[in-house]
């Protein structure tokens, strides 16, 4: 059996530029998933060689457990799968392809609409009859998952003390409160934590009721003044949350890193947060 190391898998999906391009037996592969297609998913994995299937825990699996989770989304009440694709390659052997995507995952459930994310690489062997090769599947996670980290979100020449004036006096006009984030363009859960900012079941909240300041901390070696101010605790992790009323008043600080695995987080979550800290009513 062919094997593929999962650091590379890794490096590959969050280092490399997003393609545009589309790729066919990946919308196979998709369809099948949506109509929870035994036989049809099943035939798209290669069987000689049998594929390298590693599980989130980058452990190999049987190609049996991998089919189990993809079809058993079907009870689940999946009613679409939309892909995003951050990577069309070359894959790792002659005539193969190396695809990195994530599916958003629509379910219905008893409790009502529920999304999940999962992030997977997959290596093709393309040709007249393309097959799946290698694949390491991430967790399914309820936000969605950055494939491309923004270089811009923590901006290491911005004043922030003076941005946090400026929040302040906002938050003043606005009948708002401030929702300082301390992290860094290096940190995947702070990118998750902002993609979570813009769910649509989220930034109507944020927006309505807080003005949000992105403190960088550089290598922990900046703007550490603030977060002793704050009482944010850097050596829990980061992102790390302090909200404050519009008069500068500390309402919040994360004492215990309940951000720092914002990945592992769900939209009720943020939500709850939200909506414990907002302002009261005039």
């Amino acid at each position: 059996m062919r094997r593929f190391s999962p650091a590379v898998f890794i490096l590959l999906l969050f280092s490399l530029p997003v393609a545009a391009q589309d790729f066919a037996p990946l919308n196979s592969w998709k369809a099948a998933v949506l109509a929870g297609d035994d036989a049809g998913l099943r035939a798209l994995y290669s069987a000689s060689p049998p594929a390298d299937i590693q599980n989130p825990k980058k452990q190999p699996i049987p190609l049996a457990d991998e089919l189990k989770f993809w079809e058993g989304l079907k009870g689940q009440g999946l009613s679409a799968v939309k892909i995003e694709i951050a990577k069309l390659d070359p894959g790792p052997f002659a005539g193969s392809l190396l695809v990195a995507f994530e599916a958003e995952l629509r379910l219905k459930t008893p409790s009502g609409p529920k999304t999940e994310y999962v992030v997977q690489t997959q290596v093709w062997q393309t040709g007249a009859d393309p097959k799946i090769l290698a694949v390491v599947r991430g967790e399914p996670r309820r936000l969605k998952q950055p494939l491309k980290l923004n270089a811009n979100l923590y901006n290491p020449q911005a004043d922030a003390k003076q941005e946090i004036r400026e929040a302040l006096e906002r938050a003043r006009r606005e009948h708002k409160n401030v929702i300082l984030v301390f992290g860094g363009n290096w940190c995947y859960d702070c990118h998750v934590l902002d993609l979570a900012f813009h769910h649509p079941e989220i930034e109507p909240t944020l927006k309505a009721h807080f003005v949000v300041v992105h403190v960088d901390v550089g290598e922990y070696n900046k703007n550490l003044d603030l977060a002793e101010r704050y009482q944010v605790p850097l050596k829990k992790g980061v992102p790390a949350l302090a909200v404050l009323a519009s008069d500068g008043k500390l309402f919040y600080s994360q004492q215990a890193g309940e951000f720092e695995s914002a990945r592992s987080l769900a939209p009720e979550d943020v939500i709850a947060f939200l909506k414990k800290w907002q302002p009261a009513a005039k």
